[in-house]
């Protein structure tokens, strides 16, 4: 079946939390997201970013530098990057310096994507973050990081070294209007997180694109929406995967671990009505389905929105599947 004649599908892209399923180890799961990132690759996926998280149980990628770097060296095309580094969690200089290494390692293929929550719990974020700055100077910090990145000025006292005159593409994420108005002020792409706050996703990709001042970086406004996906081979296969990601969002709903847990029959008695409310309400972007089904909810969601590119988070429970889910969704193209 051909894509519809009117809706014209953007380039894919992956987000990664490199979860951990129950009773793996951290480096099974690592080599997990590497195998997962070279089938992206194969199939011509764009980028493959992954998030920061500190302190939850069954997400792993806290070192998101270090995690860029390897996924970085196992593939070859790819663009790497993270989506995003949370900076209020770190000092703009030590940013600038991991990856301008990175860039210098791997030139023309790393992003940096750059979001103002914490990623974590208030104890946690108090833990990392040394001058109990937050996310109020996070407009100021992207600034700084501009200017490590940037050439070399005459006089200029604190260098990145590696790092100044890389200009690694910045990027601003988020899931609200503020973050679309500052990539918007600062000329910087867009990257919006439909995967777990979808409700303004019109709207703040709405205001970026209206407010959008051109720049060194970017002449015109380019947005990516991130969301979440169940292919499958068939609907009823996929309804069945989706579960995992259910018992994961109820976790986090009631501040539980997040391992990846095995797919159930029903969630009938795991979760009361409310909490089934709250997890489809959070994954209301999610689509389903096998390959016709995936690519109608895709044209569907392309007439709401003007987007340049869809990130998607892929939660399936077995690592093989979650690979040939990435066949379904390349297939979706044709």
């Amino acid at each position: 079946m051909s894509q519809s004649s009117n809706v014209q599908f953007p380039a894919y892209s992956l987000l990664e939390l490199a979860s951990v399923r129950e009773g793996d180890s951290v480096g099974q799961t690592l080599a997990n997201s590497v195998a997962y990132a070279r089938h992206a690759e194969s199939l011509g996926f764009r980028r493959f970013w992954l998030a920061e998280h500190h302190n939850m149980e069954g997400i792993s990628s806290s070192a998101t530098a270090v995690l860029v770097g390897h996924i970085a060296g196992a593939t070859e095309t790819l663009r790497v990057g993270s989506g995003g580094i949370m900076l209020p969690n770190h000092p703009p200089l030590v940013i600038a310096e991991q990856f301008g290494t990175l860039e210098s390692l791997y030139p023309g293929r790393i992003d940096l994507g750059l979001g103002r929550a914490p990623g974590t719990d208030p104890i946690t974020s108090r833990a990392l973050r040394r001058d109990g700055l937050g996310a109020e100077q996070f407009p100021e910090d992207v600034a700084r990081l501009q200017t490590l990145l940037g050439p070399l000025q005459p006089g200029q006292q604190v260098k990145a070294i590696p790092g100044a005159g890389t200009n690694v593409p910045i990027w601003l994420l988020g899931s609200s209007l503020y973050s679309a108005q500052l990539a918007a002020m600062r000329g910087l792409p867009y990257a919006f997180a439909g995967h777990f706050a979808p409700r303004l996703y019109r709207e703040a990709i709405q205001t970026y694109r209206d407010n959008f001042q051109p720049s060194d970086q970017l002449d015109r406004p380019y947005v990516i929406l991130a969301v979440p996906a169940i292919p499958a081979d068939t609907d009823e296969e996929a309804q069945f995967l989706a579960t995992t990601s259910y018992q994961r969002i109820l976790s986090l709903f009631r501040g539980q671990p997040l391992w990846m847990r095995p797919p159930v029959k029903s969630m009938d008695g795991l979760w009361n009505s409310a909490e089934k409310a709250g997890v489809k309400d959070f994954l209301s972007l999610q689509l389903l389905g096998g390959e016709d089904s995936m690519r109608e909810q895709l044209q569907q969601l392309l007439q709401t929105v003007e987007v340049d590119e869809l990130m998607f988070t892929v939660d399936l429970y077995d690592p093989e599947k979650r690979r040939h889910a990435l066949d379904i969704l390349a297939a979706t193209r044709h």
